[in-house]
């Protein structure tokens, strides 16, 4: 792990994350007072600069949403923080919160100054609710010394919504709505919170904005891949020799996340196959292991950075029995809002049964392929869209598992 370079983890196991005084003696919260000096219009500028990109899983220029946020024009504007991390596998999230909660909150808290807002949500997965006391005790520190100033920020949780990860979903959640998606546009930076203009990020994204306020975006845009510069959070899971968490630039590959700081495959055993992204990430064989785990460089082959989960599958593992249980679990979120996912999720599980289970033909699978490119199209949101990815990369790099199992 020594080559690491820790931007977002910087102060992982170097504070008491309850104690205010440690992150200050780290130069916390001076990043805040150096954003309060300057024009919002050039904050924000800095902040396009280091083209710092969701890390939530879309991808989106963090500066250019605050910039649309900004010159929106109302009484109201509002910042949520989604951490809804919702995704099997994934905890980066967490171990922010958990270690570093004020790295967040003065990301939160530079956001709020650079578009106007005065009012900041956390929206927590519901099955975190032991940070719920970590964060609430960290923004009563940060607002007694003043950090905060005129804004507040307010910890909600959700109910367990994989859903409600999607941001538009998560404001009908804090509205007290069922978590359901809006139709877009309009988009949350114009019209979102009870209708006002609202910055979205996710937690890794806005723990980037203190470092990056600190040291100027063409630092930031200096580090790992030019079109998806800075760092990225993964996390090892399956069958790897080190299950664990790291932080590297984003021009790292497939490859060395495996078997460099993964460790490789124990037992002796062979490499199959690794998901990315979480549950809706494409499986990756491995001649494309050398693909840079940059965002555009992971969609140019089908696949995504996503949330920086790592799922790794070695030689013994049935890809179809995998995603036959991947698709019951977005059977299972599908908020139902529309009839692609609705309906697109319950028959892509039925379908994927009845392969596994032996029963199905050639025509069950071509009719698994085109319903799945039909949802990456046609489904509302980001969840029905990325729903059949896991099924359609399967399809395409591991063809033979699936015609094993055809009567």
């Amino acid at each position: 792990m020594a080559e690491e370079m820790r931007i977002v983890l910087r102060n992982y196991g170097k504070i008491d994350p309850l104690e205010i005084n440690d992150y200050i003696a780290l130069d916390g919260y001076k990043a805040l007072e150096k954003a309060k000096a300057m024009e919002q219009a050039l904050l924000i500028a800095d902040v396009k600069k280091a083209n710092l990109r969701g890390r939530g899983g879309a991808g989106f220029n963090c500066g250019q949403k605050w910039s649309f946020a900004y010159q929106a024009q109302a009484d109201q504007k509002y910042v949520i923080c989604n951490a809804d991390e919702g995704e099997p596998g994934t905890y980066k999230d967490r171990l922010i919160m958990e270690n570093d909660p004020h790295t967040l909150i003065e990301g939160m808290a530079i956001c709020a100054y650079a578009i106007g807002a005065t009012k900041g949500y956390i929206y927590l997965r519901g099955e975190y609710p032991f940070l719920v006391s970590t964060l609430n005790a960290a923004i009563e520190q940060a607002s007694k010394k003043g950090f905060l100033d005129k804004f507040s920020i307010e910890v909600r949780s959700g109910a367990g919504a994989y859903v409600c990860g999607e941001e538009t979903a998560l404001i009908e959640s804090i509205e007290g709505k069922r978590g359901e998606p809006r139709f877009k546009p309009p988009y949350p930076p114009a019209e979102g919170l009870w209708g006002k203009p609202t910055i979205v990020n996710n937690v890794e994204t806005f723990a980037n904005i203190p470092v990056i306020v600190d040291k100027g975006g063409e630092w930031y845009a200096s580090i790992g891949a030019p079109s998806y510069p800075g760092t990225k959070v993964f996390t090892l899971t399956g069958d790897i020799n080190n299950r664990t968490f790291f932080e590297v630039p984003t021009n790292t590959t497939i490859y060395e996340l495996i078997y460099k700081f993964g460790g490789g495959i124990p037992a002796g055993k062979k490499f199959k196959a690794v998901q990315i992204g979480g549950t809706s990430g494409a499986f990756i064989p491995t001649e494309l292991l050398k693909t840079p785990v940059a965002f555009d460089a992971m969609s140019e082959i089908g696949a995504t950075t996503g949330s920086g989960a790592v799922l790794v599958l070695d030689e013994t593992r049935d890809i179809v029995d995998v995603v036959t249980r991947i698709a019951g679990f977005f059977e299972h979120e599908s908020c139902g809002k529309c009839a692609p996912c609705r309906e697109g999720t319950a028959r892509t599980h039925e379908l994927m049964h009845k392969l596994n289970e032996g029963f199905g033909s050639s025509e069950d699978l071509e009719l698994l392929d085109r319903l799945g490119r039909v949802m990456s199209i046609s489904c509302l949101c980001g969840l029905g869209q990325a729903a059949p990815a896991p099924v359609l990369s399967t399809i395409k790099h591991f063809n033979a598992d699936y015609y094993a199992k055809l009567v």
